[in-house]
């Protein structure tokens, strides 16, 4: 069982960056790989960012490339997520999750756990 707490959320401007965080429970963190998914408003959950269990893979849709970094510290049982240049677009309830696909997703239905999100805003 992991349960994952999301953090960092908030209300920014066009232009400027914020860090998600995601603390997860459990002494086996490393054997799992992470996702971040968002979701707007009428719409459906999508991928954003994954990264497999060593933290030395990492895969991010298209719309986010160059723009999001997706790490982790599995000394810490952490998993983050750094958001540059945010747009309004960007906007929506971030979601860590948790697969026992070690390699890592970006499939939700691949994902056994799930935070209750934290609401990113982006004004423009």
């Amino acid at each position: 069982q992991v349960q994952l707490v999301e953090s960092g959320g908030g209300l920014v401007q066009a232009g400027d960056s914020l860090r998600l965080s995601c603390a997860a429970s459990g002494r086996t963190f490393s054997n799992y790989g992470m996702g971040w998914f968002r979701q707007a408003p009428g719409k459906e959950r999508e991928f954003v960012a994954t990264i497999n269990g060593s933290g030395k893979t990492t895969s991010y849709e298209d719309s986010v490339k160059e723009r999001f970094t997706i790490s982790r510290d599995n000394a810490k049982n952490l998993v983050f997520l750094q958001m540059n240049m945010l747009k309004p677009e960007d906007t929506g309830v971030y979601y860590c999750a948790a697969s026992t696909i070690v390699f890592g997703t970006r499939a939700p239905y691949d994902y056994e756990y799930w935070g209750q999100g934290t609401q990113v805003t982006v004004s423009s």
